[in-house]
């Protein structure tokens, strides 16, 4: 097969119709897959994944979190897990967090996490498809995919391998809202996958006087896209050094918020676990 030129009006293979899917691991199952996805990097995806597997967690939901960012990863810091994956004739075993939280995540295999990952596209998406056929997930009701940013080779490779049922698109309130949220739309409507809604990051601050609501970066953007793109805003996640300090003591779990409550809610509308 030649090069994809990624132009399918001029190509002759029929990729559109082909099954790229990947076979689960014989020892799992997974009833539902959620893609944490941005159109740019530095949005915060690590951490709506994190916030959202710790909200469906505390609900009493087998939770599971896939760290597709092979090149960038954050989830295993994030959860204060530092030991490496082990394995047994059934494949891969994930980590799992004190709150019970399976993980997966390219950090959890390197020798030393600091260790760059210098790879070339088809080896990562690879590895990532590899982290869904090869590692023991067990019983999982929600799996969330923390994606790398952008629409190369990882997430095309989740959307065609993996049975993702929806996504979630985190953005931040800057001047390049637009931009983030229209190439993520279009890369899931090219892939027919639903847009469960939006999630907007450093969205505002709370003044420690008053208790006053502070938009830095300006109001009103990140509403104006989702009625543009008939899409609901599910989270807005305030400015707040706490967030930071929880993350990077590998205690995410343990931070006691509830702006993720009403995204929860909508996830576990749609896609319902029924036992």
């Amino acid at each position: 097969m030649s090069e994809c030129t990624h132009d399918c009006s001029t190509c002759g293979q029929k990729c559109s119709q082909a099954d790229f899917s990947a076979p689960m691991n014989a020892s799992s199952r997974v009833r539902h897959v959620i893609g944490v996805v941005s159109g740019k990097g530095g949005v915060g995806k690590s951490l709506v994944s994190g916030l959202m597997a710790t909200a469906m967690r505390k609900r009493g939901k087998n939770v599971a979190i896939l760290d597709a960012d092979i090149t960038g990863p954050s989830i295993p810091k994030m959860f204060g897990i530092s030991d490496k994956a082990m394995g047994n004739d059934e494949g891969i075993l994930p980590a799992s967090t004190p709150g019970g939280i399976s993980m997966m995540s390219i950090n959890l295999l390197l020798e030393d996490d600091t260790d760059p990952v210098v790879w070339r596209g088809s080896l990562i998406a690879g590895t990532v498809k590899q982290f869904w056929t090869d590692v023991v997930w067990g019983d999982v009701d929600y799996m969330f995919v923390d994606m790398p940013p952008g629409t190369g080779d990882v997430p095309l490779t989740v959307f065609q391998s993996l049975p993702v049922e929806g996504i979630l698109i985190v953005t931040s309130p800057q001047e390049l809202v637009d931009m983030i949220v229209s190439k993520a739309v279009k890369m899931a409507q090219m892939m027919n996958v639903p847009v469960i809604g939006l999630v907007e990051n450093m969205s505002y601050m709370v003044c420690p006087e008053c208790g006053k609501r502070l938009y830095p970066f300006g109001e009103g953007k990140l509403h104006a896209i989702a009625e543009r793109f008939s899409l609901p805003v599910l989270a807005q996640i305030p400015i707040d050094p706490a967030i930071a300090s929880a993350c990077d003591a590998g205690r995410i779990e343990g931070f006691d918020q509830s702006w993720m409550d009403g995204c929860a809610d909508v996830v576990e509308r749609m896609f319902p676990v029924n036992e």
